[in-house]
């Protein structure tokens, strides 16, 4: 088994790093597994780009629960500066299943806001310095299906067994530029669909704290020059659950 993840994460980063660029960033996907009325979710993730993700859910009754959710970025990079932030609330339906309820099944909706900023840089034959800048901001409208399983697999480390928790988030998004400038000169908005299938996997380091590994990928449904499917999924993180049908027993 542990053979096996390292396979996936070094495909993750393989994928990562070799991604195009686009001006839009999809933050780590909001998977807090609720189970039962009163509990809470939340978590932090960052990507190998230095995307941070944060994200925060609530069981407002035994079926239904709000998420929020955010996420932040600022890499300069000789070439390439990036900046991103993004907003996001929603809410919908869960339900724990299965003859011990440790499988969770979530659906979602919700809508965000956020912007970008990116610099292209490249030096001249004559030593100078161009830039390409391109600002936008953007609404988003998103809907995912997240499915977990809270298996009795365990993955043996130094001597300590550890439980491993499987779940894979579907989601599918609009966006659509509100403005956009290149070099201070307002240009042609764009907006397209994201398809963005989510495969994470959590080990629990207590009853309530645990180490999740998500990766997934982004594909753009349109054909766009700038808002396209370029930045995948590739994160690491904890999440932090409180109340539940899992840790009330």
């Amino acid at each position: 088994m542990l053979r096996s993840f390292k396979l996936v994460v070094a495909s993750a980063i393989i994928l990562n790093l070799a991604s195009c660029s686009s001006v839009y960033m999809p933050n780590t996907p909001n998977t807090p597994m609720l189970s039962a009325k009163g509990e809470l979710s939340t978590g932090g993730h960052i990507t190998m780009k230095g995307n941070a993700s944060f994200n925060s859910g609530y069981a407002v009754s035994d079926h239904f629960g709000l998420i929020v959710s955010g996420a932040m970025m600022s890499r300069n990079r000789v070439k390439q500066d990036f900046r991103h932030n993004l907003l996001e609330a929603g809410g919908g339906y869960f339900t724990a299943f299965g003859p011990n309820h440790n499988r969770i099944l979530e659906i979602y909706t919700g809508l965000g806001r956020g912007s970008s900023d990116r610099t292209f840089k490249e030096k001249t034959s004559a030593g100078a310095q161009t830039f390409d800048r391109q600002e936008t901001t953007f609404n988003k409208y998103f809907m995912q299906v997240n499915y977990s399983s809270k298996r009795k697999e365990s993955l043996r480390l130094l001597g300590r067994d550890y439980p491993l928790n499987y779940g894979t988030a579907l989601r599918l998004s609009y966006i659509n530029m509100d403005e956009f400038f290149r070099n201070d000169v307002a240009q042609p908005t764009e907006d397209n669909i994201f398809l963005e299938p989510v495969f994470y996997t959590r080990m629990a380091l207590s009853p309530s704290v645990q180490l999740q590994y998500t990766s997934g990928s982004n594909f753009g449904l349109k054909n766009r020059k700038f808002l396209t499917a370029g930045n995948s999924v590739f994160s690491v993180g904890f999440v932090i659950n409180v109340g539940g049908l899992t840790n009330k027993k």
